[in-house]
């Protein structure tokens, strides 16, 4: 049955892949309408979101930034659906980097790196910056339950002969490339929600406690790898632009949960500013009410 949907729905993604952006923004403006108004997909879980992250703000605020999001949101699927057939020159075109020279800084160390990300802007399209500061970008990807969906982001993101490995393997793949001489920056979303049993460090994210995600910092510790935060700024409707932002050249140097404090407050600044571009369907602070497990760290 997976097969059949997925053999039913690639032909019309790659048909919308191939419209021209005019065409393709009617359309999201129309996917946003069934979505948000008619649907209502994942609203209360938005709503909830947003009235956690932003107690301060009046129910109408709230509303409003919701309906932004949903917008952006409906943008950012579409575009994702592009990057099926979209050119290297059209991407790079409508996603720049911004003052290359601290990446380059690192760079110059000889030394792999760790680009921690967060569900902002658009995240997808940060394999652009591979091409614009020549240097291989490395996608570490959860896998998705539906084996031909995930077959469908992993044509989509590995693109441009991008290399993608799984969380899972990321120590193996890591090490093996260090073995081997090779040079990569490796890219993690790290704002997601660990199950609870692997919660060991908790901490504040946009004022709520809650776990979080140390992988980043662990594998910079472990494989001594600077870190550098990826700030994706939208412009506007289909540009984005990004700033390599340095948490540490000598992660070994950092006092425990320094870098991930660091990723997290930058990311922090970054949604208060513009809460409307970050994905707030999926639900982060689910564990906020959990019990601690006694061999947790809470910061």
């Amino acid at each position: 049955m997976q097969l059949f949907v997925y053999r039913i729905i690639y032909p019309i993604l790659w048909m919308i892949s191939r419209l021209p952006w005019r065409l393709l923004y009617l359309l999201s403006s129309a996917v946003y309408i069934l979505v948000y108004h008619i649907i209502g997909y994942r609203k209360k879980v938005v709503t909830k979101n947003l009235t956690l992250a932003f107690p301060e703000k009046s129910i109408d605020d709230i509303y409003k930034i919701r309906k932004r999001f949903y917008k952006h949101m409906c943008d950012m699927f579409l575009e994702m659906v592009k990057s099926l057939s979209i050119s290297k020159e059209e991407m790079t075109k409508r996603f720049t980097i911004l003052d290359s020279h601290t990446f380059k800084e690192i760079q110059a160390q000889n030394k792999s790196i760790i680009v921690l990300m967060g569900h902002y802007a658009s995240y997808e399209w940060a394999i652009a910056a591979q091409f614009i500061m020549d240097f291989p970008i490395v996608g570490v990807y959860k896998k998705i339950k539906n084996k031909h969906f995930d077959q469908l982001a992993h044509r989509i993101r590995g693109r441009f002969d991008t290399r993608l490995i799984r969380h899972r393997k990321v120590i193996k793949e890591i090490t093996r490339d260090k073995i081997h001489g090779k040079l990569c920056a490796y890219g993690l979303l790290s704002d997601q929600s660990p199950k609870l049993k692997n919660a060991l460090y908790w901490t504040d994210f946009m004022n709520i406690k809650i776990p979080v995600i140390t992988g980043g910092e662990v594998l910079a510790k472990r494989l001594d790898m600077p870190v550098m935060y990826l700030k994706v700024e939208k412009v506007k409707r289909g540009y984005y632009q990004a700033k390599f932002i340095k948490i540490t050249d000598d992660p070994k140097k950092c006092k425990d949960h320094f870098i991930t404090k660091t990723y997290l407050s930058l990311l922090e600044n970054q949604i208060k500013e513009k809460p409307e571009y970050y994905l707030w369907t999926h639900r982060r602070w689910k564990h906020r009410d959990a019990k601690i497990p006694k061999s947790a760290i809470v910061d």
